[in-house]
This record gives C-alpha cells, structure tokens and sequence, in this order.
C-alpha cells in the first residue's frame, strides 16, 4: 500500500506516466479503428432495429464512460479530501472535461437511437434525465474550478460537489433497475448471459469498450501532466513575483 502512494509524489507521478502514455495511447487506437470498423462495417443489421443499431458501439462505451469517470473524480476527491495528495485533485479536474465530453457523446448518440425507436429524439425517462443531470454536474464543476483562485480551496469545494453529483451517477447506471418503467432498455453487457446482445455484436462492442478505456488513460495521463507543469509554472512565477 505504501508502494501506492508514491505516486502521489509528482514527480514520481511525472516518471511513470511518460512511461505508460504511449503504451495506453497506442493500444487505443488499435482498439478503437479495429472496433470500430468491425462494428460499422463486419456486423448485419439487426432484424428489429436494423442498422441503427450500430450506434452501439459509441453510444454504450462513452455512456459507460461517463459514468465511471465521475466515479473515478469521486475516488481522488476522497483521496484529497483524506490524504491532501495534489496529484489526486488534479487528476479529477484533468478527467473532468473528458467526461463531459463522453457524457455530451452519449446524450447525442442516444437521442439518435432513440427517435426511430422510440419515435422521438428525447424523452423524460430516469435514466436519460438522471445523465442530463450528471452532464450539469460535469458543466458546473468545471465552472467552480474556473471561479475560484485558490487551488486548495477550489479542490475541496469541487470535491464536495463530486460528492453529491455521485448520486446522480450511480442514478445513471441504475435507474433501469429502479424504475422498470422507463423507456430505456436494459443492460447491453451484463452479468446475465440472456440480457447480452447477440455475439456478433458483443466482441467489436468490447472492443470498442477497451478502446475508449484506453483513450481516457492516455488523455487524464496526459491533461494530469499539464496540470502538474501549470502549477509549477505558476508557483515560480510567483516566487519570482516576490523576489522581484
């Protein structure tokens, strides 16, 4: 456990990442361009829904990602709040524009899915309004990051916020099972092998799945280390402020 914390050091942080980007960059693009094109181009359009069923393969994994990305800024605003480790809040804000990026994907690949399904573009079911709510809890964290000066302070009042938006994400990946009313189908994976779609589907799908994945390693590695680099330069010019 201890060995863990080191990577809290950021300089620490600093060496392993260089190490790990390229590698989680590389196998992203491989994941994805083979998913993808699988996906797009080597699967047969289903017999209900036909090829808009397709859309699967961004609509599930950035759904998915969305979810667990605030999830994941929820796990290192705890680690701040607890161990007061810089690293793990500037990992949460570097995830935090990627998942609003992945949840604003799902929005709109879900809204086109979901008019020839459901005969419209949006509907007022618990699942999507609970990620309409999450995409403003996304928006608003970014907004108390930007408005506040101090760094401490705004890290620990974005970690309050992580908090309570993590109700709305849970929401998002468990309103199925709470309200069984709602338009949205249920799981595409799951641990039930009968709610699985069909084979021919489900491998391009992990695919696609691994790939996204990997694409938010390589990016929050890479947003950490700018933000790493933005504080030093902000703590020289500072000190040279004073010395001045």
């Amino acid at each position: 456990m201890s060995s863990f914390w080191e990577y809290a050091n950021p300089k620490k942080f600093m060496q392993t990442s260089a190490i790990l980007l390229p590698w989680a960059a590389g196998l992203a693009a491989v994941c994805l361009v083979v998913g993808l094109i699988w996906g797009f181009f080597f699967t047969p359009d289903d017999f209900r829904q036909g090829s808009t069923v397709k859309i699967i393969y961004l609509h599930v994994p950035s759904a998915l990602m969305a979810i667990n990305i605030w999830i994941m800024m929820l796990v290192t605003s705890l680690i701040w709040l607890i161990r007061r480790h810089h690293v793990s809040a500037l990992a949460a804000r570097a995830a935090a524009p990627i998942g609003l990026v992945m949840t604003l994907i799902a929005l709109f690949t879900g809204a086109v899915w979901g008019q020839p399904m459901w005969g419209t573009y949006w509907a007022w079911d618990p699942r999507l309004t609970a990620f309409l709510i999450l995409f403003l809890f996304y928006l608003g964290y970014l907004a108390l990051w930007a408005a506040i000066d101090d760094p401490d302070t705004a890290a620990d009042l974005t970690s309050v916020l992580c908090l309570v938006g993590s109700v709305f994400a849970l929401l998002s990946r468990y309103a199925v099972w709470f309200w069984n009313q709602g338009l949205h189908q249920g799981a595409s994976l799951s641990l039930d092998k009968q709610e699985n779609v069909h084979d021919v589907f489900y491998f391009p799908l992990l695919l696609c799945i691994a790939g996204f994945v990997l694409m938010f390693v390589a990016l929050v590695l890479l947003r950490t280390r700018t933000e790493i680099r933005a504080r030093r330069l902000k703590a020289l010019m500072a000190r040279e402020r004073m010395e001045a």
